[in-house]
């Protein structure tokens, strides 16, 4: 068994049961998507600096969230935090088309070329404020949020089909708890999935930027 294979079963036997999630994140090599200076740690299961004061997730955090949007091959996701692009690769490996949101340009522009060198054409990654969604597109089977938002971001669930579902961490800027959201014909179902920490959601009705980075 090699270190892909050893992360994955960790992450399986620490909540992760979705087969299909499992398969994906088997197949997507984490080392690819890490700075070259940390490529031993890649199979490592916790979160590393990628630039630009970001992380990528911890892979087991990747699984749960993944796993939480049940997604299917029809699936439009849209992704707030393209990140480096690894969870943007493995929700390409399970749905029908995914549009992602990165707020910084070198990261949205390394991760599309990374993702295109791979071969996922039904990815498209956009730079712009996360907050704000990607309405040309809407609306969305599926919203995943990598960054801590402050509360629900209700610009998002409008972007959100009816019968769609959203995962997002609320709560701080230094810890929050995972929600999965749910449209359903009642109204809007929440779960939570206990607590994780990710870095700030920027922009209108979320966190204010007050680093200053581009």
């Amino acid at each position: 068994m090699d270190a892909l294979d050893r992360l994955v079963e960790t992450i399986s036997r620490e909540g992760v049961e979705d087969e299909l999630v499992l398969a994906a994140m088997r197949k997507v090599d984490r080392a690819l998507f890490v700075p070259e200076g940390t490529r031993d740690q890649a199979y490592v299961n916790a979160p590393l600096a990628i630039g630009q004061g970001q992380t990528i997730s911890q892979p087991l955090v990747v699984g749960l969230m993944t796993q939480a949007l049940a997604l299917t091959q029809d699936s439009k996701v849209l992704e707030i935090g393209t990140g480096s692009g690894y969870q943007t690769a493995i929700l390409a490996e399970l749905a029908r088309q995914v549009i992602s949101i990165e707020r910084h340009a070198r990261l949205a522009h390394h991760a599309a070329q990374l993702l295109a060198r791979l071969g996922y054409a039904n990815v498209s990654v956009h730079a712009g404020s996360g907050s704000a969604g990607w309405p040309d597109e809407a609306p969305y089977d599926r919203i995943l949020v990598t960054a801590g938002s402050p509360r629900i971001p209700v610009g998002l669930l409008a972007q959100l089909k009816r019968g769609g579902r959203m995962v997002v961490p609320v709560g701080s800027r230094y810890e929050q708890r995972l929600v999965v959201l749910q449209k359903g014909p009642g109204g809007l179902e929440e779960h939570n999935l206990g607590p994780v920490r990710f870095v700030p959601l920027i922009g209108e009705g979320a966190w204010g930027d007050d680093a200053g980075e581009d």
